[in-house]
């Protein structure tokens, strides 16, 4: 499998899959006659991003990390999303930026090394096979996984299915 394959493909399936799960969240708060907000602004804990930072999150580990892995200049998207229609558009437009990267651009990112931020004023440089495997993959299903259970947790019909995109 070709570290493209690896990667960006897992990113395009997963936000996907993301897009379509707020899609049934934003129906489910019209159905029941709940501000979109309480959804939007929900958390598992007081010290865990919101919904839509969740969401935020997971687009930025998915564009960052295809960027590093092709070289490319990292794209920065203001977090300013408070709708559902708005993170919508956050998915879209991250989706059609690494939806672009050739997969030429991806060759011999396994062995480059990736230099990343780890913490306030620190970095960390490791191969770009580790920074897929320990970091890359890991954070953007953390991001993915929480804002799921978040929803699930306020009551939104979803399953594995739909976490799956199946």
């Amino acid at each position: 499998m070709s570290f493209y394959d690896g990667s960006v493909p897992v990113f395009v399936h997963t936000l996907t899959a993301m897009s379509a799960f707020l899609a049934k969240a934003e129906s489910f708060a019209k159905e029941k006659s709940i501000d979109p907000d309480v959804l939007l602004n929900a958390r598992l804990h007081p010290t865990m991003y919101p919904l839509k930072r969740q969401v935020m999150a997971a687009c930025d580990a998915a564009v960052r990390a295809s960027a590093r892995f092709a070289q490319l200049e990292l794209p920065s998207f203001p977090d300013t999303e408070n709708t559902f229609a708005e993170l919508q558009a956050r998915i879209e437009k991250v989706l059609s930026n690494i939806k672009t990267i050739e997969p030429s651009k991806f060759e011999g990112a396994g062995t480059r090394e990736i230099t990343f931020p780890s913490g306030p004023g620190t970095t960390r440089t490791v191969t770009g096979q580790e920074y897929l495997n320990h970091m890359a993959l890991p954070n953007f299903f953390f991001h993915c996984t929480t804002a799921y259970d978040i929803l699930r947790h306020n009551g939104v019909e979803l399953g594995k299915r739909d976490f799956l995109g199946a």
